[in-house]
């Protein structure tokens, strides 16, 4: 690490800055590290992502996408790919999820989903790659391998395993079902920031695939940080369903619609599950455990009014995840 951090001092004095500091700006789920910059009253981003791990080609092909469809990335000022450095503008330290008490709350989620509205209608995604049956794949199997099997030592009996592959069908029908668009997967309150001017700022984007239509939508509103009561999220999804019907879903009524956003957030916490679950065995990044509550909460309420999820309501009580989830985070 202070090999790396020498390397990137040094790259920063090539750019012609001087008098700096470096000082740490967010953590990240990945290899990567964030750093600020700080000179002359100013301030950037340093992006430090190790090439074998984190290329940042990705990162700079999806910013040009965001920021041509007039959505407010990042801009990239300078990038050293071989070293894996990025030098980057800075949108300050107001993460929406830090935002959440103020009074503007209904502004900034307004202006949360108009941005997704462009990225959905503006951005030809045919560059990206797809998320297609692989992907969702081994996705969903982050939680079998990672939470039951390593994290809380369970493997599933056959008749388990079988409803798991039955499940997980049902689930990738139904995201292939859906109009693909662009999909920034990981669209929620850590990764927007409360910006004075093109709210809001967009981080994290560099996973971003041509995907299921409900899928930023949901990672927003049933967010892994934040829990909003059922009928607030039910009138933000049906709200952004109106607005892009017309365009981008013809012939599909609210119903199919809802159908798809609550399929498609099982999917994801599902996901969200077995990364918390990695991270915290894997990275020694103990702090995602308190979230696997909320995310497992998710799970259990839609899959208890979905009958087509009837079969993971009932592997969440016959395993006691809840209460294994409990006692797990009083350790």
């Amino acid at each position: 690490m202070q090999e790396r951090l020498t390397q990137l001092e040094q790259w920063i004095a090539t750019l012609g800055y001087r008098d700096f500091r470096l000082t740490p700006a967010s953590a990240d789920a990945s290899f990567r590290r964030y750093l600020r910059l700080h000179y002359d009253n100013e301030s950037l981003i340093v992006m430090d992502a190790p090439p074998q791990q984190e290329p940042c080609d990705r990162f700079i092909a999806v910013a040009g996408l965001l920021r041509g469809a007039g959505l407010n990335a990042p801009e990239i000022v300078a990038a050293n790919l071989d070293a894996g450095f990025l030098l980057l503008t800075d949108f300050g330290n107001s993460d929406y999820l830090s935002q959440l008490d103020s009074d503007s709350e209904a502004a900034l989620y307004a202006d949360a989903l108009a941005a997704l509205r462009i990225m959905q209608t503006r951005i030809d995604a045919g560059s990206l790659p797809n998320y297609d049956v692989d992907l969702l794949q081994r996705e969903m199997d982050l939680f079998r391998d990672w939470f039951l099997g390593n994290l809380l030592g369970i493997d599933l009996d056959p008749r388990q395993q079988s409803r798991w592959l039955e499940l997980k069908q049902m689930l990738i029908d139904n995201a292939l079902a859906q109009p693909q668009v662009f999909v920034h997967r990981d669209y929620h309150s850590r990764n927007l920031m409360k910006t004075a001017k093109a709210n809001p700022g967009i981080l994290d984007f560099q996973d971003a695939v041509k995907g299921p239509i409900t899928y930023d939508l949901v990672s927003l509103l049933r967010d892994c940080y934040v829990a909003w009561p059922a009928v607030r999220v039910e009138a933000l999804a049906l709200g952004f369903y109106e607005t892009v019907r017309d365009e981008l879903l013809p012939g599909i009524d609210s119903t199919q619609f809802m159908r798809w956003f609550d399929l498609m957030g099982i999917q994801r916490h599902l996901k969200a599950i077995g990364i918390f679950s990695r991270l915290h065995i894997r990275d020694g990044k103990a702090g995602y455990l308190g979230d696997i509550p909320r995310t497992l909460e998710y799970l259990r309420q839609v899959s208890g009014v979905r009958a087509s999820m009837a079969h993971l309501h009932a592997l969440i009580d016959e395993l006691h995840l809840g209460d294994r989830v409990e006692r797990l985070e009083i350790q």
